[in-house]
This record gives C-alpha cells, sequence and structure tokens, in this order.
C-alpha cells in the first residue's frame, strides 16, 4: 500500500492536481451543455408546441430528458480538454518541469489525473445506469406519440409490428414477458399474398397454447364495407412471445444489467445478438475513456520541444482524443454490421489508443 502511495505525488500536490482537473472539466461540460441543448431546442421546440396543449412545462421536460444525453455523449470530450487545459496550464507555470526536478516521473505526473479520471468514470457509468438510460427510454416513447401524452408505463414497449405469414400484426403496447405477455391495442392486418383483404382489431390479448387469445375483436372487410363483432378468438398461431418482446431492442435506452437479461433472452429464442453484444461492452469502455484521455493529453505537458510550443502541443493532444473518438464510433459501426466481433468493437479502440499513449510517453519522456 505504501508502495502505491508512493507512486503518486505528495497529497497536496496531488488534490491540487485534481481538483484542477475536475474544475476545468465540468466547466467544459455545462458550456457545451448549455450550447447543445439551446441548438437542439431550437429544432425540436416547433415539434413540441405542435402538439395541441404542449406549453413550457412540456418543453422544459424535454429538456430535463434530453439533458441527460447530451451529459452522457460529450462527458469523454470534456474530460478530453479538460486534461488538455489543466496540463498546458501546469507545463506554462512550470510546475511540470518542477516536479520532475524533484524525480518524478512522467508517469507519476499523470497519476493524479488518472486516478481522478477513473473516479469520472465511476460516476460516469452510475449516472448513465440510472439517469440516461432511463431518460432515453422515457424521450424515446414520447417521440413515438409526437410528444403527446405519455403512456402510463413508461417501460412497457410500444408500436411493435410482427410477421405471421402473410399476415402483418400491430400492437400498440406490450406488457410482461414470456407466456406472461399481456398486449393491448391489437391489428391484425390479413392478406393474400400483397393484396389487403380484411383487418382484424382487439383490445387485449394474451398467450393461448400455441397462438393468442384476443378480447373484444372485431373484423372489417375490405371488399364488403362492414365491420363483424367477433368477441374472443385465437389468432396468430405460431407467433412466440419473444416476437413481440424482444422486436424492438434499444441499447442506449436500457442499463447494463437489463440489457444484459435482454441479450440472454434472444440467446435462447435462437436470434443474433452480436450487434446488442457490442453496446453492452461500450457500456463499460464508454465510461473508461475517461481515464485514457490524460494519457492521450499527456503530450500537452511532456515533448521534446521545450522552445514554447505549447499551443502546438495541446493541438497534438485534441488530435489523439479527436481520432481515439473517430475510431470507436467506427469500431461500433463496424460491429454493428457484423465485420466486427462484439468484444472487437468495443474494447479495440481503447486498447489501441492507450498503447499509443504509452508509446507517446515512453518514447518522449521515460
Amino acid at each position: 500500500m505504501n508502495g502505491l502511495l508512493n507512486f503518486f505525488p505528495s497529497r497536496t500536490m496531488s488534490i491540487y492536481m485534481g481538483k484542477m482537473f475536475l474544475v476545468r472539466t465540468f466547466a467544459i461540460l455545462a458550456g457545451l451543455v448549455l450550447v447543445l441543448q439551446a441548438l437542439d431546442l431550437l429544432s425540436e421546440s416547433g415539434r413540441i408546441l405542435a402538439y395541441a396543449g404542449n406549453g413550457d412545462a412540456e418543453v422544459w421536460r424535454y429538456v430535463g430528458l434530453r439533458t441527460p444525453e447530451i451529459i452522457a455523449r460529450f462527458l469523454p470530450f470534456s474530460v478530453l480538454l479538460g486534461t488538455i487545459i489543466a496540463l498546458s496550464q501546469l507545463n506554462q507555470n512550470s510546475e511540470v518541469i518542477a516536479m520532475k526536478a524533484s524525480g518524478l516521473s512522467a508517469h507519476q505526473v499523470l497519476a493524479p489525473l488518472m486516478l481522478t479520471g477513473a473516479l469520472v468514470a465511476v460516476v460516469a457509468f452510475g449516472f448513465n445506469e440510472r439517469v440516461v438510460a432511463r431518460a432515453s427510454a422515457t424521450l424515446a416513447q414520447w417521440k413515438k406519440v409526437d410528444y403527446g401524452p405519455l403512456p402510463v408505463d413508461r417501460g412497457d414497449r410500444s408500436n411493435i409490428w410482427v410477421r405471421d405469414g402473410d399476415n402483418l400484426i400491430v400492437v400498440q403496447q406490450i406488457k410482461g414477458k414470456g407466456d406472461a405477455a399481456l398486449l393491448y391495442g391489437i391489428t391484425q392486418y390479413e392478406r393474400q399474398g400483397r393484396t389487403l383483404k380484411s383487418t382484424l382489431n382487439a383490445d387485449t390479448g394474451k398467450r393461448d397454447g400455441a397462438g393468442w387469445r384476443v378480447e373484444g375483436a372485431r373484423r372489417f372487410d375490405i371488399a364488403a364495407g362492414t365491420v363483424t363483432p367477433l368477441g374472443s378468438v385465437r389468432i396468430a398461431d405460431g407467433v412466440r412471445p419473444d416476437q413481440f418482446t424482444l422486436s424492438q431492442i434499444n441499447a442506449d435506452s436500457m442499463s447494463f444489467t437489463d440489457l444484459k437479461e435482454a441479450i440472454d433472452d434472444l440467446k435462447l429464442a435462437g436470434r443474433p445478438t452480436a450487434a446488442l453484444e457490442g453496446s453492452l461492452w461500450h457500456k463499460l469502455s464508454g465510461p473508461l475513456s475517461s481515464i485514457l484521455m490524460p494519457l492521450l493529453g499527456a503530450v500537452a505537458a511532456f515533448g521534446i520541444a521545450r522552445s514554447g510550443k505549447l499551443f502546438f502541443r495541446a493541438v497534438i493532444g485534441m488530435g489523439l482524443g479527436f481520432a481515439y473518438f473517430v475510431a470507436d464510433n467506427f469500431a461500433i459501426a463496424m460491429g454493428n454490421l457484423g465485420a466486427y466481433p462484439p468484444f472487437l468493437a468495443a474494447w479495440a479502440p481503447f486498447l489501441l489508443f492507450a498503447m499509443i499513449g504509452e508509446a507517446v510517453l515512453l518514447r518522449t519522456e521515460e
């Protein structure tokens, strides 16, 4: 334990560097959120107010749901800029030179920032799990109803489409899963080939053997133009519950544990899960990028040139950080297409740029 503590600078210096890093990171994040939320409102406020009865309260509700998404997306970017600004200031004030003159290595100088980055990563993961996932799920469902009244149960899936042979089945809302799944607002489009013959509407439905028992059913015949009450009928033989419950999985709207359970259910149903597994791993690698940013931005404090090229070194640090974000998005896109395995899609950019940052640091300073 003492050996680990000896790796860090003095307690006073570590707290000073960590506080400087945090203040600049969250100041940048606050500015970004303020500007980006204002720009986002310019495009969305018209759609929100277009629904009859909506006013300022709905606009502020949208802000409350959208802000967590913006924070989660731009926190790593803010950590990068906070790192570069903090290290540039330390370098400009010759504090880095003083620390190295006291016998500290480059890794020891960066240790307080990386430890603080680890704390930011833990907070970011918890924030994503407890706040962002719920806000994203609620906002996605609110957009589906064109910013109208939200369904009572915000966690339930809505607007589900399932194919049954030539027929198409639309369910407005589904609660539960497996044989306990309950369907609400059911419409079955009954077709012969590509020709629509009739529609069957029902209020509720539940599992009945290999099919579904729907209540309050009525059939509209297209050719005759008549509506026939049917009452309780059995439809959709062979349509499994997972075709309803697992037809729309939005990884951004689910917590890590919920997404893991959904992936396990999909695997049991024999359905592909590679893209979702990549998103699952990225829920871990994404927040951990806060640990990587001090390593990539270290070039702002260290470098071969000591002739006042501080701005040039800061630009190099930003370039490395932006390259990481581009590589990360590219890898996730390739994972969604199935070109990369899930683990590689989520972790390859993180591990690659960790090695690049370490190589630059070792080459120039150690």
